[in-house]
């Protein structure tokens, strides 16, 4: 029996990938990375000129872009993407935001802010995504992306904080219910990432001194570590792991 090489394991040829949040910071890279691997990407966030720009990268690594704006956190604009009569193999849920802010300060506001696009909007992606999977009776990949956040605490942080923890709960829960269909759904949690939103925060020495002094290897992640991370995790390297959450975090957690 010829074995299948590991180069061809982490192909991705002829499935097709959607990932939120695609226009920017790491959502872009995955996308990229998924086109390198041979995927036709499909691209979506709010703002199309940005994911003009993703499509042309994922289009120059080799894959195929199909760009799809959409307002996540309007639930029949969001479903509206997986009725569609279109090829899905893999869901990234990678769209998230945040606004740290100490507890006793957080408002209504920053609540439906921060739980309606990296909760609500994941879960209804994630149950749309696993829908269209089911009803083309056809194996899949749903990959959400939490955080190093989503198995500690941290000050300032604890609306996102508490929507990450409940993204890790998300996956581990689905991955059990869509194992027997075939349908692989795993978490892929990175720490700080070296992106202009990161650099701008990391501006002032003292924050980044304490931002790195938290992380062993002593850098912030690159977005293609992170990037290659998700294509592995999508890939059929990782045919026999769900339910799982890998940590792209430097060793943050390990303290």
């Amino acid at each position: 029996m010829n074995r299948v090489t590991d180069a061809a394991l982490l192909r991705l040829n002829g499935r097709t990938a959607l990932v939120t949040g695609a226009g920017s910071g790491t959502g872009r890279a995955i996308a990229i990375e998924l086109g390198r691997a041979g995927a036709t990407v499909r691209l979506v966030a709010r703002t199309a000129a940005t994911l003009d720009e993703a499509a042309a990268e994922v289009e120059a690594a080799g894959g195929r872009a199909v760009v799809q704006p959409c307002d996540l956190t309007d639930p029949p604009a969001l479903r509206a993407l997986f009725d569609r009569d279109e090829p899905l193999d893999i869901l990234v849920n990678n769209a998230g935001t945040n606004a740290p802010k100490r507890f006793i300060d957080v408002d209504d506001a920053d609540l439906d802010l921060i739980i309606g696009l990296n909760m609500k909007a994941s879960f209804l992606a994630a149950q749309a995504a696993a829908a269209a999977m089911l009803r083309r009776r056809q194996a899949g990949v749903i990959l959400n992306i939490t955080s190093q956040m989503g198995h500690v605490g941290a000050p300032d942080r604890s609306v996102y904080c508490m929507s990450k923890h409940g993204l890790e709960g998300l996956t581990k829960a689905m991955a059990v219910e869509l194992a027997p269909h075939g349908i692989r759904v795993n978490s892929l949690a990175p720490t700080f990432v070296d992106t202009p939103l990161i650099r701008r925060i990391a501006a002032d020495p003292q924050v980044r001194a304490a931002l790195l002094a938290r992380i062993p290897l002593g850098r912030m992640a690159h977005e293609h570590e992170i990037a290659l991370a998700a294509r592995y995790l999508c890939s059929d390297a990782a045919a026999m792991v769900t339910g799982t959450s890998l940590l792209v975090d430097g060793g943050w957690t390990a303290q």
